[in-house]
């Protein structure tokens, strides 16, 4: 599994290792029940503390990403459709957020960004 993590990010290590793993989970490149690097061995491959991604594997087992079995490792756990939805509607959410703060910035009119969003949704309808 390939990690690409930052020091000079303003994002935590363990928030990066987070976040890839969950949308490497989310987009399906992680499948049910794959299993993950052990915490140690991810810690080594990334040249990191073992208590910064120990964060990040509690994090995501936390919120229901993976699951732990003790002497066995870490999985991905089984797809729970309502926490992809939820997961998915947050991201729209910050994204159509961060659009409509654009268009204020840029003066543009509620108007045309409801118009401009009612044309990608039909585009995608008939695409």
């Amino acid at each position: 599994m390939q990690l690409s993590i930052s020091n000079s990010s303003d994002r935590p290590l363990y928030e990066q290792i987070y976040t890839q793993i969950k949308g490497k989970i989310m987009t399906g490149e992680l499948k049910e029940s794959e299993a993950l690097p052990t915490i140690r061995s991810l810690a080594q491959a990334l040249k990191i503390s073992v208590i910064t991604t120990a964060r990040a594997y509690s994090d995501l087992e936390k919120d229901g990403f993976i699951h732990t079995v003790t002497g066995k490792g870490s999985f991905v756990a089984p797809r729970n459709v309502e926490l992809f939805r939820e997961e998915n509607r947050r991201q729209i959410e910050l994204k159509l957020s961060e659009a409509v703060e654009l268009a204020r910035l840029g003066g543009i009119p509620d108007e045309e960004v409801r118009a401009a969003l009612e044309i990608f949704l039909e585009a995608r309808d008939n695409g």
